[in-house]
């Protein structure tokens, strides 16, 4: 019982893992190292994915460069609106983001310091004050601004914030809908109360206003940025997709629901407002899907900053001072931005860690105008559980069968395999489907199994080097221990070949050696037979005295069973020969044994009782080759196999040495003596052995002379035959005692040894 339930026990604990990772991926047991990990695996991706240059795009430096010639940021209004005004009259660009806000008015002109001269200490200088309409209009420098921006494809940023501390600032702009529009849809995004916006004379003239928020994920790395969020009841534009709508000279953005032919599911769309992208009315219309709460997947074309590689950076002081050819920003769409650290404008991005927050805009404004957006489908989800399941169950079939190798590589093909297909979803489909958990999953099943094996496997291991390493050789003790669920103590009925072994004349022996002699004597012996025994893949059951038990054909299954058994009794012949001849020049008696096999159906495994158990086998086939073992006396000869043994190994030639009737037995069977492999019998042997069969078939027809003549010349060439003589003795009882009518021929033993 003990191989099932640790069977069971390994699946219920693979299914548990299974059950947990199912958990997580529906959400009832958020686990903070996989969201880690798939965000590794996110930023994986897009690191390795080419650099892609975009010339539609220009960011235009605030380098260190322009701080050193223009002096620290903010610069003056007035630096700023010539800045603006290259940009669009001279260099003739498509629109320009302006990565920056203005919430206070601009008091470097000084005409602050005028304009309170004037109301105090000079309010009675009429030259002062007739000087001052014309001061007013040359140092308003925000108001120059206004000027540069009205009529020109400018869009200013601005924040939106939910810090307590934060006062609202300046102006916001149109929004790009509110909830009156939506037709009663309340739509899931970011909500703000508060938010720092440019001055109203500012926000007015510019055509257009985005926010530029920052949104990182828990670990501060920047993966997605909300291309619209909420403040009061309006949905406002991030500043990349103002900028990039102005760019496409779109007036308005339509957000795109999901449709739904059911009532009940219309309505509840309806009211939850499921949007699944939103469309500019540019020529031709331009649709950008959304991820949840009106996000996108930040699509990363570059490594970041002049050197990145995505996009082209030209300095503003270069700008400025008009050094740059017209060609280089004609018809661009061009982002205001900073790469100075000291302004601090730079973000943490899945490419790297100083990363300007500008070139994030960038990225999304080519990817609006590119159509080229990574997206997570509504279905990942759905897709996640069902590949949990899929590779679960797949790899808990798997790792409970496989070895230790084959499980490794299973394993890393399934890891391989995975990955391949996630990335080229990602790559052909722009889809990113979570793999984390999967990956997870199959790296706890993996260590799991392997463990298992270690410390469950590897025990059962030991058992069974442990209880069969007596018994049998050490290379079947290989070929279990690669299976060891496989070979228990368990009784189960079998077909084996059994063997006895005994030594002739012990008893004489044992009284006529010394007892320290007797000792060595039986230990040489036992020992040479047990190794042959082993050596051909027998097992050894047990010492009876100077007899051997053993069997073929478990606990190792071998088909061979009966071959190697005969070949091994034949070997064993020749070693008690090579035996005998040492231990008659120690002075010892020679040495002798009769062997007896049978094959047949037998129970083998743990039998005895409470106190001492022995894997041992039990059957009258078990019998049969004990009595045979004595008829061996009987007949003279060194090997006798009964019937089934000899069928089953028809590679040997067999001298049939009769037919008998066992004690206890009342079916009759053919004894047989192998001689040797059938193919090395030379033709005197083999024209001998047919002599001894004509003779054999002439006694039972009872052609007592005919019998007697092939016998006798049968002990000519082998006068030292005992089976001859029996049957010769046989022939003479026969003629002076008639046999009754039914004779059949067959020798009936009435006890363990004699007739």
């Amino acid at each position: 019982m003990r191989r099932p339930v640790n069977k069971m026990a390994r699946w219920g604990a693979c299914l548990l893992l299974i059950i947990v990772a199912v958990l997580q991926a529906n959400a009832f047991l958020p686990v903070t190292l996989v969201d880690r990990v798939d965000n590794f695996i996110y930023d994986m991706r897009m690191r390795v994915q080419p650099v892609k240059l975009n010339n539609a795009i220009v960011i235009v430096n605030i380098d260190e460069k322009s701080l050193k010639e223009y002096g620290q940021w903010p610069w003056k209004r007035n630096t700023l609106a010539t800045l603006l005004e290259r940009l669009t009259d001279d260099y003739h660009v498509r629109a320009v983001g302006v990565d920056a806000v203005f919430p206070e008015p601009d008091g470097s002109s000084g005409l602050g310091i005028l304009e309170d001269l004037a109301k105090k200490e000079l309010k009675e200088d009429q030259h002062f004050l007739s000087q001052m309409g014309g001061l007013r209009t040359q140092l308003d420098f925000d108001d120059r601004l206004a000027k540069t921006l009205a009529g020109r494809p400018i869009v200013l940023g601005f924040a939106l914030s939910n810090e307590v501390d934060d006062l609202s600032k300046g102006l916001l702009p149109t929004p790009a809908f509110t909830d009156a529009e939506l037709g009663g849809r309340h739509l899931e995004s970011a909500v703000f109360g508060k938010y720092i916006s440019n001055l109203p004379v500012l926000q007015k003239a510019a055509i257009a206003g985005g926010f530029f928020n920052p949104s990182p994920d828990s670990d501060g790395v920047i993966r997605r940025v909300p291309l619209l969020a909420k403040f009061d009841t309006g949905y406002y534009e991030s500043l990349s997709l103002a900028t990039a709508r102005v760019a496409l000279n779109a007036s308005k953005i339509k957000p795109v629901f999901l449709q739904s032919d059911g009532v009940n599911s219309q309505n509840y769309l309806n009211e939850y407002g499921s949007i699944e992208a939103i469309k500019l009315n540019s020529t031709p219309n331009l649709t950008v899907p959304l991820e949840p709460l009106l996000t996108v997947l930040i699509q990363y074309k570059s490594k970041g900053g002049p050197r990145g590689g995505g996009f082209v950076y030209v300095s503003a002081a270069d700008v400025l001072k008009k050094v740059l050819p017209e060609n280089r920003l004609a018809n661009k769409i061009v982002l205001i931005g900073t790469t100075s650290a000291g302004l601090k404008d730079l973000r943490t991005a899945p490419v790297g860690l100083d990363f300007p927050g500008v070139e994030m805009h960038a990225n999304v404004i080519a990817s609006i105008l590119d159509g080229d957006f990574k997206q997570r489908p509504d279905t990942s989800r759905a897709f996640e559980v069902m590949q949990i399941i899929l590779l679960g169950l797949l790899l808990t079939f798997a790792l409970t069968r496989f070895k230790a190798l084959a499980a490794i590589f299973f394993t890393s093909a399934t890891f391989v395999i995975v990955i391949g297909f996630n990335y080229w979803m990602y790559q052909s489909f722009d889809l990113v489907l979570p793999l984390a958990s999967a990956l997870l999953l199959i790296s706890a099943l993996f260590v799991f199994n392997l463990a298992w094996g270690y410390l469950v496997e590897s025990r059962k291991l030991r058992g069974v080097v442990r209880r069969f390493s007596e018994y049998v050789a050490p290379e079947l003790v290989a070929v279990m221990a690669e299976e060891p669920d496989s070979y228990t103590m368990a009784g189960e009925i079998r077909e084996l070949t059994v063997m006895f072994s005994d030594v002739r004349g012990f008893t004489t022996i044992s009284e006529t050696l010394s007892a320290a002699d007797l000792r060595e004597f039986i230990n040489i012996y036992l020992t040479a037979m047990s190794e042959e025994i082993r050596g051909n893949r027998g097992t050894l059951d047990k010492y009876i005295g100077d007899c051997v038990m053993a069997f073929w054909g478990a606990p190792v299954r071998l088909e061979d069973h009966a071959r190697l058994a005969v070949a091994s009794a034949l070997k064993m012949q020749t070693i008690t020969q090579g035996l005998s001849d040492s231990f008659v020049k120690r002075g010892w008696p020679a040495l002798k044994i009769g062997v007896g096999l049978n094959t047949g159906e037998v129970r083998v495994g743990d039998m005895g009782s409470q106190i001492r158990l022995a894997y041992t086998v039990m059957g009258d086939a078990v019998n049969l080759s004990s009595r045979l073992e004595g008829i061996t006396k009987v007949y003279g000869v060194g090997i006798v196999v009964g019937e089934a043994t000899q069928s089953a190994a028809p590679e040997f030639a067999y001298r049939e040495l009769d037919r008998v009737r066992v004690k206890g037995k009342t079916r009759p069977i053919s004894i047989f003596e192998p001689l040797a492999i059938a193919t090395t019998i030379d033709d005197a042997q083999s024209a001998l052995l047919e002599l001894w069969h004509q003779a054999l078939d002439d006694f039972r027809a009872q052609q007592w002379d005919a019998a007697e003549k092939s016998f006798l010349s049968y002990l000519e060439v082998r006068p030292e035959d005992q089976a001859a003589q029996v049957f010769l003795e046989r022939i003479a009882h026969y003629r002076q005692n008639p046999l009754p009518a039914d004779w059949d021929g067959v020798a009936t033993f009435v006890s363990k040894f004699s007739e």
